[in-house]
Protein backbone atom coordinates (compact mmCIF):
# COMPACT_ATOMS: atom_id res chain seq x y z
CA UNK A 1 0.00 0.00 0.00
CA UNK A 2 1.33 3.47 -0.77
CA UNK A 3 0.96 6.80 1.03
CA UNK A 4 -1.48 8.28 -1.50
CA UNK A 5 -3.89 5.35 -1.13
CA UNK A 6 -3.71 5.52 2.67
CA UNK A 7 -4.44 9.25 2.66
CA UNK A 8 -7.39 8.69 0.30
CA UNK A 9 -8.91 5.92 2.44
CA UNK A 10 -8.50 7.68 5.77
CA UNK A 11 -9.65 11.10 4.60
CA UNK A 12 -12.67 9.53 2.87
CA UNK A 13 -13.70 8.37 6.36
CA UNK A 14 -13.64 12.00 7.52
CA UNK A 15 -10.26 11.99 9.29
CA UNK A 16 -8.19 14.99 8.22
CA UNK A 17 -4.54 14.63 7.21
CA UNK A 18 -2.54 17.13 9.29
CA UNK A 19 1.03 16.37 8.17
CA UNK A 20 2.84 14.39 5.49
CA UNK A 21 6.62 14.21 5.35
CA UNK A 22 9.46 11.86 4.54
CA UNK A 23 10.60 9.91 7.57
CA UNK A 24 13.97 10.53 9.24
CA UNK A 25 15.63 7.61 7.44
CA UNK A 26 14.34 8.79 4.05
CA UNK A 27 12.89 5.38 3.24
CA UNK A 28 9.19 6.15 3.60
CA UNK A 29 6.47 8.56 4.66
CA UNK A 30 5.13 9.65 8.02
CA UNK A 31 1.46 10.61 7.87
CA UNK A 32 -0.26 12.34 10.79
CA UNK A 33 -4.03 12.57 11.12
CA UNK A 34 -6.35 14.75 13.20
CA UNK A 35 -7.48 11.69 15.18
CA UNK A 36 -4.02 11.41 16.73
CA UNK A 37 -2.96 8.49 14.53
CA UNK A 38 0.41 8.40 12.83
CA UNK A 39 0.97 6.03 9.93
CA UNK A 40 4.47 5.08 8.85
CA UNK A 41 4.54 3.91 5.23
CA UNK A 42 7.75 2.37 3.94
CA UNK A 43 8.81 2.67 0.32
CA UNK A 44 8.76 -1.15 0.40
CA UNK A 45 4.99 -1.09 1.11
CA UNK A 46 5.17 -1.77 4.85
CA UNK A 47 2.59 0.07 6.96
CA UNK A 48 2.46 0.66 10.72
CA UNK A 49 -0.11 2.75 12.59
CA UNK A 50 0.43 4.17 16.07
CA UNK A 51 -0.98 6.83 18.35
CA UNK A 52 -4.34 7.64 19.87
CA UNK A 53 -6.43 7.00 16.73
CA UNK A 54 -4.43 4.02 15.48
CA UNK A 55 -7.16 1.46 16.11
CA UNK A 56 -9.61 3.26 13.83
CA UNK A 57 -7.02 3.75 11.09
CA UNK A 58 -5.96 0.10 11.37
CA UNK A 59 -9.56 -0.96 10.72
CA UNK A 60 -9.97 1.47 7.82
CA UNK A 61 -6.82 0.13 6.15
CA UNK A 62 -7.64 -3.49 6.99
CA UNK A 63 -4.26 -3.96 8.69
CA UNK A 64 -3.54 -6.83 11.05
CA UNK A 65 -3.76 -5.85 14.70
CA UNK A 66 -1.35 -6.80 17.42
CA UNK A 67 -2.78 -8.80 20.30
CA UNK A 68 -3.54 -6.66 23.34
CA UNK A 69 -2.08 -7.61 26.67
CA UNK A 70 -4.27 -7.48 29.74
Amino acid sequence: MDADRIVALVTAAGIELTDRRRNAKGDGWSLSFASGATVEVGDDGSVRASGKGARTVTRLLDLPTAPRSI
